[in-house]
């Protein structure tokens, strides 16, 4: 892949680190922009349109996790991925991350080839998403009362139309393609977040019990110790 071609908002409020991600990842060829808090990353996001923000969670103005909702209620920016990279490794720090849209959380300290190596791996993971999303355009899932939209990326749930974020879309699109089948963990965040992505243990269930308060609890099945099923309404 081309990463020049790739546009990184970089979100932190001490500057050192700001100056040490940018040269690493310049020198990967990435174009590189800076905000120092959230609300000028949301501001910048808007103009810039990037691929991917990289934000921290504790900073002045707007945390990162503001920042995260306000970006992802953005519709020009809902390809764009959000990753947090944080010293912040507390479980329901993670948890307020992925509900706000995450797509990924680093935490801090971590070695910049690792970093740049989960960079990388979220970008191909979003560019083989939308060249599938190309080849199925248009495609729609229709089960039950409910009908994906693939091509508008919307929900839509007895004639209302529901924007879910990205990776709640995929997971959603995921279990109704095969109604009754089993999708065990491995394999959910094999094909929601590619098997290069490294996230926590609970982003499935978070992911799932947002995806219920939306819906509702009859659509979606737990199986203990394996995995979820999406039940024909």
């Amino acid at each position: 892949m081309n990463w020049s071609e790739y546009r990184i908002l970089l979100v932190d409020d001490e500057q050192d680190i700001l100056e040490f991600l940018s040269y690493n990842l310049q020198n990967e060829g990435f174009q590189i922009s800076t905000a120092s808090n959230g609300k000028e990353a949301v501001r910048i996001a808007a103009e810039l349109k990037p691929h991917l923000v990289l934000l921290d969670v504790m900073m002045p103005v707007m945390d990162g996790i503001a920042a995260c909702e306000e970006i992802r209620s953005m519709k020009t920016l809902e390809h764009t991925l959000v990753a947090f990279l944080t010293a912040r490794g507390e479980d329901y720090s993670q948890i307020a991350g992925f509900e706000a849209g995450g797509d990924d959380y680093i935490t801090k300290p971590i070695k910049p080839k690792v970093l740049i190596s989960r960079i990388k791996a979220l970008l191909k993971r979003q560019s083989m998403s939308a060249k599938e999303g190309d080849a199925d355009s248009g495609a729609k899932i229709v089960s039950g009362d409910l009908v994906i939209d693939k091509e508008r990326y919307l929900l839509i749930k007895k004639g209302e139309e529901i924007v879910l974020p990205r990776k709640e879309f995929e997971l959603l699109s995921l279990l109704i393609s095969k109604p009754e089948k089993v999708f065990t963990r491995e394999e959910i965040f094999d094909r929601v977040w590619g098997n290069n992505i490294v996230v926590g243990d609970r982003t499935i269930d978070v992911h799932i019990r947002k995806l219920r308060e939306k819906l509702g609890s009859k659509y979606i099945h737990t199986v203990k110790g394996i995995g979820y099923k999406y039940l024909v309404s």
